[in-house]
């Protein structure tokens, strides 16, 4: 199932103690978390990071499986990044094929590149599984409304990246289903080499262009038809605000990522 390997953009109802957090406390968490990740420069402090990675999920409730999982889908960009690390930082060289050669720098970097790659992709999948749609595009709108004052339209932006998000899931389940149906019908995905099968997959892109076209056509005529205009005088059932609970996951959350520089 392709849905079932891509975490990001799903939300997982729940009840735990991340789940009933602001979204602005996760949505900042989850920057400060990945402004952390580009700072670290050693193995130590990317291990602390797993660690605040895995109490987070246990706190959530969340299953480490499913999280894992959720890399599939980049797992080839993660290991050509990796590769690409190894065999172009200059440095002390180990081995050679051919024109490329492996340094020991090469693979501390592709190490380092990995680790930051797996931990931000788990990281913000976390956030998306602990937040409700709505509630994540009310947190961005809060969080972007200072900026209104030199001309970014918040409100919209958020509804943009909220919508894009919703829309991995739903895509991914109409390309499965596409796919399904190419295959009962003879097409083959899977032999051949990577040329190949990348040329195999044209005639799944042109159908699911047109499902992407049309539901993002319907979803427009259905804001309209609820007389969506805008942020502009937007009422809300819900108005966020910062708990107890909010400024001891804040308190938290500072603490461990000072603690993985510190280390």
């Amino acid at each position: 199932m392709l849905r079932n390997s891509v975490t990001i953009g799903q939300y997982l109802p729940g009840n735990s103690l991340v789940h009933r957090l602001d979204p602005r406390t996760k949505i900042l968490g989850v920057l400060g978390y990945v402004v952390i990740l580009f700072l670290i420069r050693d193995f130590a402090g990317y291990g602390m990071m797993a660690v605040i990675t895995v109490l987070t999920a246990a706190v959530a409730r969340l299953p480490l499986k499913m999280l894992v999982r959720g890399l599939r889908p980049v797992l080839f960009i993660i290991v050509l990044t990796v590769t690409l690390n190894a065999v172009m930082t200059p440095g002390e060289l180990l081995w050679s094929v051919g024109p490329f050669g492996v340094t020991r720098e090469g693979l501390f970097q592709a190490a380092i590149m990995a680790c930051r790659l797996l931990l931000l992709i788990i990281t913000t999948s976390m956030l998306t599984l602990t937040t409700a749609p709505i509630d994540l595009t009310d947190g961005l709108e809060y969080l972007m409304g200072p900026f209104r004052r030199i001309g970014v339209p918040a409100h919209e932006l958020a509804m943009m990246m909220t919508i894009a998000l919703r829309f991995i899931p739903t895509l991914l389940d109409e390309a499965e289903r596409i796919m399904k149906a190419q295959m009962a019908r003879g097409a083959d995905f899977q032999s051949g080499g990577f040329i190949q099968r990348a040329k195999n997959m044209v005639p799944l892109l042109v159908p699911l262009f047109v499902s992407a076209f049309r539901r993002a056509d319907d979803l427009a005529l259905a804001m309209e038809a609820r007389c969506y205009r805008g942020g502009e005088g937007r009422s809300r059932f819900k108005i966020l605000k910062l708990g107890p609970s909010d400024l001891a996951a804040g308190l938290v959350m500072i603490t461990g990522f000072f603690a993985a520089l510190v280390v």
